[in-house]
């Protein structure tokens, strides 16, 4: 257990002086929470520090989140400036997220755009979604379009315009078509190993110091289903 509680060079998808993006496992928690598990931005920090030396520890700044069972890529800040520069991208949606998701049921339409207003529940950790605005609610847009068919499921590409807690499930939910493994949201049963057929494919933007366009990509993961879509890569 403590291997899967560790971040390896194999992990790193991009990093230089300023930012470091991170391979995130699915089962992996990006801040510490109630539950005590390792966190991801410790384990970086400590990758950071064993890497490079730095016995008093390394700075690392948390600049978005992914749900606990979602695997992909994840962006952290390694200096202030880079931080606050980063935190004003995801704000403006100057940061261009891409996700795959595979469901079973066929979507009530093959591509389009939703929009929600979306509701957290803390205590229980759901999010539920409404047709119009209500009191307390925020505002949740997605593109999406079908990929293929494969094997009876269906491969959602999605791209989000805002970035709510548990958006994409919840709106794919909406459609009719839960995310495979997402019980939470409608799928009739939910994975062994703790996951969700959702997948942060991909992140691109124009670098806040450098100003040079940056793609980083994630491979999908290797766990036995999502082989299966390598197909669809372009």
């Amino acid at each position: 257990m403590e291997d899967f509680y560790k971040i390896t060079d194999q992990d790193i998808l991009f990093e230089d002086n300023h930012l470091i993006a991170v391979y995130k496992k699915a089962g992996w928690i990006v801040q510490s929470d109630e539950t005590g598990d390792p966190s991801l931005d410790e384990m970086v920090k400590t990758y950071i520090a064993e890497k490079y030396n730095k016995p008093n520890g390394a700075f690392l700044g948390v600049v978005h989140r992914l749900d606990r069972p979602v695997s992909g890529v994840i962006l952290f800040a390694k200096t202030s400036k880079a931080l606050e520069r980063i935190n004003k991208m995801f704000k403006e949606r100057d940061m261009h997220k891409t996700y795959w998701a595979v469901v079973r049921k066929e979507p009530a339409k093959m591509q389009g755009t939703l929009e929600h207003w979306l509701v957290k529940n803390p205590k229980k950790n759901i999010t539920t979604a409404y047709n119009t605005e209500i009191k307390g609610s925020q505002r949740a847009e997605l593109n999406f379009k079908v990929l293929g068919f494969l094997n009876e499921y269906y491969l959602i590409e999605v791209d989000p315009i805002t970035g709510r807690p548990h958006q994409i499930r919840v709106q794919l939910a909406t459609l009719g078509s839960p995310i495979v493994g997402d019980n939470k949201y409608g799928y009739p049963r939910g994975s062994r190993k703790k996951s969700i057929s959702l997948h942060a494919l991909r992140l691109k933007f124009i670098h806040p110091v450098k100003k040079e366009k940056v793609e980083i990509f994630a491979p999908l993961p290797k766990d036995g289903f999502w082989e299966k879509f390598e197909g669809f890569l372009s």
